[in-house]
């Protein structure tokens, strides 16, 4: 009798194809259908190095939360924390892409041939005071409790972010921040359920959300700072304004903790004074052995074709 049963492992590489689900070959163009020019009045330098302070964000997020495969306390959370990490890998491609467009400079250079894309080079090849993301995204995770609570803060911010860049001139970033709303909200609203259930539970658990939040509340001051580049592209109708979205971050955030019966911080010291922060370079002692962590293989392999 002839065997029908199909192969289910027998199409994923083609014999004669180069395409491959890693780093170096086989991608199509993110930002394939969209019109990459730069919009008169937009410096483009300033517009990629905003894609790259939004793209290092969700980059640098991503990694914190692989760090949780194997580790999560249900597989079905494990299965949700990878997916909001693919998530923000699909918007960090979209960025760095863009910023690519925008500034060809900003991309590393590698020996010629290499077959690595541009948005691959942003993650793997510059070095950690070349990023530009902030301090919230980069301190390890301790618990679950801090794990959730991170995410629901990260999502908030990052969704008032993205719905005023709907509204931006740079149709490139409008399309990014589209695709981007939909998926942020299901990240905020999953990570904001468990942070009200882990309040209401056991003294230990609720203990734990209480010590996530007077870890995590030092360093929003920062989501709020403007630098130079964010300045002049609000005033040129491309960026968020970072004043804005720290306001209503932090009346979701208060709305957060009342349905979960915990108070604010009712004083803390700054982690960072205005300059001396992740925009500007300026990192945590974590960010590095993140990096290092992340960019091994493909440092390692600069001509490796997968």
């Amino acid at each position: 009798m002839e065997n029908t049963i199909d192969n289910a492992y027998g199409g994923l590489v083609e014999a004669d194809s180069d395409a491959r689900w890693a780093f170096g070959t086989g991608f199509d163009d993110p930002l394939a259908g969209l019109d990459v020019a730069v919009q008169a009045g937009v410096d483009p330098a300033a517009l990629a190095a905003y894609c790259l302070m939004l793209g290092d964000d969700a980059l640098v997020m991503a990694q914190r939360l692989a760090g949780w495969a194997t580790r999560a306390p249900e597989l079905e959370e494990e299965v949700a924390l990878a997916n909001v990490a693919l998530d923000l890998l699909g918007q960090t491609r979209l960025l760095y892409a863009r910023a690519a467009a925008a500034d060809p400079a900003v991309v590393p250079a590698l020996p010629d041939g290499s077959p690595v894309p541009p948005e691959d080079r942003l993650a793997f090849f510059r070095d950690p005071d070349e990023f530009r993301c902030v301090w919230l995204v980069q301190p390890p995770h301790g618990d679950f409790a801090d794990a959730v609570l991170r995410i629901a803060v990260f999502a908030t911010w990052r969704l008032a972010v993205l719905e005023e860049l709907r509204g931006s001139v740079d149709p490139v970033l409008a399309a990014v921040a589209e695709k981007g709303i939909k998926e942020l909200r299901y990240h905020r609203d999953y990570a904001s359920r468990w942070v009200v259930v882990l309040a209401g539970g056991t003294e230990h658990s609720r203990r734990c959300v209480e010590d996530a939040v007077g870890d995590l509340w030092p360093l929003l001051p920062e989501l709020g700072m403007v630098d130079e580049v964010t300045a002049g592209l609000v005033a040129t109708g491309v960026a968020a304004d970072p004043q804005r979205t720290a306001e209503r971050l932090h009346h979701e955030l208060e709305l957060l903790l009342e349905d979960a019966g915990l108070a604010a911080p009712t004083s803390h010291v700054e982690a960072h004074p205005a300059g001396r922060t992740g925009r500007w370079g300026v990192h945590t002692r974590w960010l590095a052995p993140l990096l290092e962590e992340l960019q091994g293989l493909a440092r390692a392999h600069p001509m490796g074709r997968w």
